[in-house]
């Protein structure tokens, strides 16, 4: 009677991985990394890593902005956990910017992680992080978005983050330097990280019903464990996922990846801050505003539409002002808008809502110097 009991579980057990696979469960993440453990501190140590950026990067937006000050909310989870929450709103620079901070844990995962990791299933979990959204005043200084986490569930955890840029009126400089930086801190920990995370970003970051990115990217990357290739997305057939494939399994430590995530996050301001003092004093008027506001409708279509964050946090019961704060306080629709061509408007549809070699396209270095947005 035991071997039968035995038997019956085991088939249990491959009927739930054939289930598995044969959803929407990307490839590669199944295998629990069993070479490296993290350290028995390992959720205080993400919790210092994370709130830690959060201080950093709230101290230095504040500096840049020289008026706007962020006020801190702090909120409790009733399941378990919370977190802070900080918003700066009609500072010098920033129209309104959000820094979140949050630790939260319980008993019952939400569907959005069970369909990745189903082997997370039965575990009390822990999750943490920080996320960001900043919305500035002037059409010429792009909206930014961060976040970085860590999660665990019984045997299964993982890191993910990123940061992605996403202007309205788009230089190539500024461009190729918040993917720079980025590159750089990713090349800091491991030169194969950045070949999949840029790609995975632009994958991520996109807006399927309107066939574009929402802008012009940075790095995205999820579900990293240290086992297997780096590239757990859904899309198989995708250039992330071929790149990854090509590279092969990339074993890498609890460490090597609590690494990634510290210095991706310090790499934020270096990326971004050089972008609004080039920008800042660029003047515009009512049409360069109406244009922002009609393209700020496109992240609240992908944030409430495509966003597992947003997804993730709503499912958790998490604070909704919290996981919202990433909407801007102003934006609009307009029916059946087209740009005219060979606009500063229409060069954004054109160009900067595709995936770009930002750095070896010539053609595209070419076109940039002739709209004179190469500086």
């Amino acid at each position: 009677m035991k071997m039968i009991a035995m038997l019956r579980s085991l088939v249990q057990r491959l009927q739930k991985r054939s289930q598995a696979s044969n959803s929407n469960t990307p490839p590669n993440s199944r295998p629990v990394n069993t070479n490296t453990s993290p350290p028995a501190n390992s959720r205080e140590m993400a919790k210092k890593l994370v709130i830690g950026l959060q201080d950093e990067i709230c101290k230095g937006l504040e500096e840049i902005d020289g008026k706007g000050v962020f006020i801190e909310e702090s909120w409790k989870r009733p399941e378990g956990g919370g977190g802070r929450s900080r918003v700066m709103r009609e500072g010098t620079i920033f129209e309104q910017a959000g820094v979140n901070f949050s630790e939260v844990h319980g008993k019952e995962l939400p569907p959005s992680i069970l369909n990745q990791r189903p082997e997370a299933k039965g575990h009390s979990w822990f999750a943490t992080g920080t996320s960001m959204v900043l919305h500035p005043k002037s059409p010429y200084i792009p909206t930014v978005h961060l976040n970085y986490r860590y999660f665990e569930a019984g045997p299964v955890w993982w890191f993910g983050g990123g940061a992605d840029l996403t202007p309205f009126y788009p230089y190539l400089e500024d461009a190729r330097h918040f993917h720079q930086i980025h590159k750089n801190a990713c090349d800091s920990v491991s030169p194969e990280f950045h070949k999949v995370f840029k790609p995975w970003c632009d994958e991520y970051f996109f807006l399927k019903h309107r066939g574009e990115t929402r802008g012009i990217g940075g790095i995205f990357y999820d579900y990293q464990d240290g086992t297997g290739n780096l590239y757990k997305g859904q899309n198989p057939n995708g250039e992330a996922a071929n790149i990854s494939k090509n590279l092969g399994a990339q074993t890498k430590t609890w460490n090597e990846l609590f690494s990634l995530a510290k210095a991706c996050g310090q790499a934020f301001l270096p990326a971004y801050i050089p972008i609004i003092e080039k920008r800042v004093g660029q003047e515009y008027g009512e049409r360069e505003r109406e244009f922002q506001l009609y393209r700020r409708g496109r992240y609240v279509e992908f944030n409430l539409v495509w966003d597992r964050g947003t997804i993730f946090g709503l499912q958790t019961n998490g604070r909704t002002e919290s996981i919202l704060m990433s909407l801007p306080p102003l934006a609009r629709w307009e029916y059946g808008y087209k740009a005219m061509p060979n606009t500063r408007e229409s060069l954004l549809t054109e160009i900067f809502t595709k995936p770009q070699d930002w750095f070896n396209d010539i053609a595209l270095e070419e076109k940039c110097k002739q709209m004179k947005i190469f500086d």
